[in-house]
């Protein structure tokens, strides 16, 4: 059975940094399959964060208007593993941060992030807080 791991999260204070990783094992596990990061505030609504997407040789990506600019997504389909560096993090950003995996979502001809039901499998989940 598909398992997805997040790690990484922590504490860190405004204008800092993080890296999450999240790595994927088990059987079902299919590195064709897209990966992306939601977050979900106390009180606040499951929010798609980014995407990522391999066809072929390309790599798609897609981010939240909320963290363009300052998030970037990658994956190593070799380690099974992708992780997103977070940069210039405000208070805004404190969540907890959650990995999955499913078929991908293309919209207009571009990725889309999609939405909870796109993805099959979900990780546990990893706390970023970020004090200001």
């Amino acid at each position: 059975q598909e398992q997805l791991v997040e790690s990484g999260g922590g504490s860190v204070q405004a204008g800092g940094s993080l890296r999450l990783s999240c790595v994927a094992s088990g059987y079902d596990y299919n590195c064709a399959w897209s990966m992306a990061w939601s977050r979900r505030a106390p009180g606040n609504e499951r929010e798609g964060v980014a995407a990522i997407d391999t066809q072929g040789s390309t790599t798609y990506a897609a981010y939240a208007e909320a963290v363009k600019g300052r998030f970037t997504i990658s994956r190593d389909n070799a380690k099974n593993m992708m992780d997103p560096e977070m940069n210039s993090l405000n208070d805004e950003d404190s969540a907890m941060y959650y990995c999955a995996a499913g078929a991908g979502v293309y919209k207009g001809g571009g990725l889309d992030i999609g939405s909870e039901r796109d993805y099959a499998y979900w990780g546990q989940g990893t706390q970023v807080t970020v004090s200001s």
